[in-house]
């Protein structure tokens, strides 16, 4: 298959079950033992990291917020024993992508993985048709075709999941979106996903996007949308 997975966790018997099962689905898989080991390793041609939390020296939401600032969006799927709101708050602000509990059915990682694969697969190259044109207003760019966005011709990087909720709100305006529908559509129906975490990746947008984070507008009780001039954008 295309692009290999990185596995990090520091017990040695997981990440030999996660190479054992996903090298027999046919995916190509590397494995660090440390968050340090994975700065090292992790590359152009990694698809996903399979990242556990809980590691000595460099924990897994620390790798993903390096990984992050250095403009890397590779999909990040977190394992941990951990499961508190706060927790998985943190996880999806730091720009993961997925995040599965210890002890966890292998079966559902593959599930998981095969979904963060495909979903990554669709942004970078969009059907014809399917989005691909490039949603312009003033100084805003988004481009389907291959998930960037620019501000005044500056590339900003946005992780997977604020680029899907930007790219949404532009395909979508002027309607308005419930969180619960940009939760479906973005993260699809999972349980363990919540409602503010809509919330937390709007307001890291706002941050990124500067002059232009304004246009994201919520209205209490019934969702986001984008006010913009009609007559200013172009595309979608």
């Amino acid at each position: 298959m295309d692009g290999r997975i990185l596995v990090v966790d520091d017990e040695r018997d997981i990440c030999d079950i996660l190479r054992f099962n996903l090298e027999g689905e046919g995916y190509d898989v590397d494995v660090a033992f440390s968050g340090e080991e994975a700065l090292g390793m992790i590359s152009g041609i990694h698809r996903l990291v399979i990242l556990d939390v809980m590691m000595g020296g460099i924990s897994g939401f620390e790798l993903a917020e390096r990984l992050r600032r250095g403009g890397n969006p590779v999909p990040v799927l977190f394992l941990t024993a951990r499961s508190a709101e706060d927790d998985l708050l943190t996880g999806f602000s730091l720009g993961g992508d997925d995040y599965v509990s210890k002890p966890f059915s292998v079966k559902e990682v593959l599930v998981r993985v095969r979904a963060l694969l495909k979903r990554t697969l669709h942004v970078r190259a969009p059907a014809e048709g399917e989005g691909a044109t490039v949603w312009r207003f003033r100084g805003l760019r988004i481009d389907p075709a291959d998930g960037r966005v620019r501000v005044d011709g500056v590339e900003v990087s946005l992780t997977r999941k604020e680029f899907e909720i930007l790219s949404l709100l532009a395909r979508t305006s002027p309607q308005m979106l419930p969180r619960a529908e940009i939760l479906h559509r973005v993260w699809g129906d999972r349980e363990f996903v919540l409602d503010r975490t809509v919330d937390v990746h709007i307001t890291r947008l706002r941050k990124k996007l500067g002059d232009y984070g304004g246009i994201i507008v919520n209205r209490s009780g019934f969702g986001y949308y984008l006010h913009v001039d009609a007559e200013e954008v172009t595309g979608g």
